[in-house]
């Protein structure tokens, strides 16, 4: 479900790159316009490829299996990448056109231009000045992360399926659990609701924290914006971090057994567990430094410190409660 999600995203990402770029394919290369093509029809292909045989697990032919395998992992890779490096360059260059006057922006690109071996004069027909392509072109750029997202989940569910190649499952020790959903019984319900208000509030609060901080000039606005974001991710930090500890304590009087079984895909998930919690580590590791060197303690100062350490600390308790979680055998 979650990989027909991006999938989607992923397509619509494609159908804007080809308004955007098909509003001057006249200086531009065909390739600009054949690779969202091609892209989308890989998304398409590949989606139903896992949609249809991710439960598979294959004893014939397999090395062209694996190699298979191996090379669409690989593509997604070299998709993610060229996802990454193409927003990365987007924001550069949205930056640099924020910072610089029109003209030297307009010089800076006509001597690119000419370095490339593109016409002097294409370079005025390439702006984006209508309002369609400017729809087609900020509608991909803010569509990228889907795109980059559904790289990485296809990449996960690929590599699964080639450390699945060959492998015999001990049934003996293998239990299908059928999970019964009842919505208004023990805490299924308060947990869906509480749930449910932290993410509408989350999502109202970053609304107003990006109209205040880039509409607003006034400095008073901005600190009570910065102030009213880093209370609320305070506030959620901390009862989750509570909730997994909650957890944690619970499961020291469980009665179930640890799994130490082999479970290629739950290895991917401790492993894309942790090395997730890596980048917010070094986020929080870095902000903290950056805090403790400045020179103005305030109270936003103050705030972002409690904000990183609380960061740090929740990841951990969360890494834990799901790492024991995803050992214990079904009831």
């Amino acid at each position: 479900g979650g990989l027909i999600l991006f999938a989607i995203f992923s397509l619509v990402m494609d159908v804007f790159k080809i308004g955007y770029y098909s509003s001057f394919y006249s200086c531009l290369s065909a390739i600009k316009i054949i690779y969202p093509i091609v892209q989308a029809i890989f998304v398409v292909v590949q989606t139903y490829f896992l949609w249809v045989s991710a439960k598979d697990c294959i004893h014939v032919h397999l090395n062209v299996t694996r190699c298979g395998l191996m090379l669409t992992l690989t593509t997604n890779l070299a998709v993610w990448m060229s996802a990454v490096t193409d927003e990365s360059v987007h924001k550069a260059h949205s930056k640099l056109k924020k910072n610089m006057t029109e003209e030297i922006f307009r010089w800076l690109l006509k001597e690119r231009s000419q370095r490339v071996g593109m016409r002097s004069s294409s370079v005025e027909e390439c702006n984006c000045n209508s309002q369609i392509c400017q729809i087609f072109k900020n509608g991909y750029f803010w569509l990228y992360p889907f795109n980059i997202e559904y790289s990485l989940f296809a990449s996960a569910m690929v590599y699964v399926m080639w450390k699945n190649v060959g492998r015999f499952i001990d049934h003996h020790s293998h239990h299908i659990q059928r999970l019964k959903f009842r919505l208004f019984r023990r805490t299924f319900f308060v947990g869906i609701m509480l749930g449910l208000i932290i993410l509408v509030s989350g999502l109202g609060v970053l609304i107003l924290y990006e109209v205040q901080v880039n509409s607003s000039t006034e400095s008073s606005k901005k600190s009570q914006a910065l102030t009213m974001y880093y209370i609320f991710n305070i506030v959620c930090l901390s009862l989750m971090s509570l909730v997994c500890i909650g957890g944690s304590v619970i499961y020291r009087f469980d009665k179930r057994d640890m799994d130490r079984h082999k479970n290629p895909t739950r290895t991917l998930d401790v492993a894309l567990l942790m090395g997730a919690a890596l980048g917010q580590y070094a986020i929080s590791y870095y902000s903290i430094v950056a805090i403790v060197a400045s020179t103005p303690r305030d109270t936003i100062s103050a705030l972002n410190l409690t904000y990183a350490l609380l960061m740090i600390a929740q990841h951990t308790f969360q890494n834990v409660f799901i790492i024991e979680g995803l050992h214990r055998q079904p009831p």
